[in-house]
């Protein structure tokens, strides 16, 4: 394992599972396990699996000042955000540019939690309490278990009677198996599924209880390379690894606008007053690239920077491609020039130095109505 200034609680179990920890965002994370990422990958799609996605950087704003304080800095009108209640959320720069992405939980009145990557979130709220009637906690004892799958619901029904009925970007401080938890109905996966935040010293016998009481279920764990499968499908970014970032443009700083990449709907409507708003606004129609789908010919996941062309010219790059054992398709989120980001446009990418053939696709690929992640029943 590198070297990472946070831990999590569950390194013994991810170990003993396979993993040699890799670093992700300060924190050793379990990318593999022994097990096919495939398999890792279907159980979530069609059953359930529970990962340890607490290299996510968590955060307390508390006190009368924490609503204004989010309220400038993100792009989210945080007044309609109600207590037990969240919302997705962007971060843009000056020059109107993304710097982050978080989900803001409103957990009372005027208290906040604040989870992000690895983007600028915590350098941006910092110093934004100087001064003002707020505090901020940065809470690496919390821990995120994530559990992801069309089983979840049933499975955390019948422990915490009346989870059924949470809704969808809607959390409760409740009790699992004997310990404090705020579960929220959030998750990276495009499934209905659930993150359940703990202390670091309840981790380890929520683990080992969930996986041990959701064996009939067919509950795994599930590593963190799952994601990028599960995340291509569902049309979930992961900063910096689709930005401008990795994927520099020749003389300009870093930097995308929502435009391109697609995040336009994260801004409340008629939001202003808001960190980079003006300039948000002014670029809008000046895309230098959009986000979108590649559906490939082959069983050949396309790989991180593979080029992509279209009668002989080079129009994007992808992100993030993976192989669906399920649909039987190999699929990528890619960079392109805005012509070309819509349905039909035949491509070329690049794989491992041969050229595979192609088709431009909307996004998401799966679920693209989203039934499944914002279901009632």
């Amino acid at each position: 394992m590198v070297n990472s200034w946070r831990s999590t609680v569950l390194g013994d179990r991810h170990r003993a599972l396979g993993s040699a920890l890799e670093d992700w965002n300060g924190m050793g994370t379990p990318w593999t396990y022994r097990s096919d990422v495939q398999d890792d990958y279907v159980a979530i799609r069609t059953r359930a699996g529970l990962m340890d996605v607490s290299g996510l950087k968590k955060m307390h704003l508390v006190g009368p000042h924490a609503s204004a304080i989010l309220d400038r800095a993100t792009t989210r009108n945080v007044q309609k955000i109600t207590p037990g209640r969240s919302a997705y959320a962007t971060v843009l720069n000056d020059q109107g540019k993304f710097i982050d992405d978080c989900i803001l939980y409103r957990t009372g009145p005027n208290a906040w939690m604040v989870v992000h990557g690895a983007g600028a979130m915590h350098e941006i709220l910092a110093p934004a309490v100087v001064g003002r009637n707020a505090a901020l906690l940065f809470d690496d004892d919390l821990h995120d278990l994530s559990l992801q799958g069309p089983v979840a619901v049933d499975f955390l029904d019948r422990h915490v009677p009346g989870l059924r009925n949470l809704r969808y970007f809607h959390h409760v401080q409740t009790t699992l198996f004997g310990a404090p938890v705020m579960i929220s109905r959030t998750g990276y996966t495009g499934e209905r599924g659930y993150e359940i935040f703990c202390k670091g010293v309840d981790a380890p016998m929520l683990w080992d209880t969930i996986l041990e009481q959701g064996k009939g279920d067919g509950i795994v764990a599930t590593s963190f390379t799952a994601l990028d499968l599960l995340r291509v499908e569902s049309y979930l970014l992961f900063y910096p690894y689709d930005n401008s970032e990795m994927y520099p443009f020749d003389d300009e700083p870093a930097g995308d606008t929502l435009w391109e990449l697609g995040l336009d709907f994260t801004v409340s409507p008629g939001k202003t007053g808001f960190r980079g708003a003006e300039a948000h606004y002014a670029l809008k129609g000046r895309e230098r690239f959009r986000i979108y789908g590649l559906l490939l010919d082959g069983d050949q996941a396309a790989q991180p920077g593979d080029a992509v062309f279209a009668g002989g010219e080079k129009i994007g790059v992808v992100t993030c491609g993976m192989y669906s054992s399920l649909a039987g398709r190999s699929m990528a989120l890619a960079r392109l020039s805005p012509p070309y980001a819509a349905d039909g446009h035949r491509v070329a990418v690049t794989i491992d130095g041969q050229v595979t053939g192609g088709v431009t696709h909307s996004l998401p690929f799966d679920d693209p109505d989203k039934k499944k992640r914002t279901a009632r029943d």
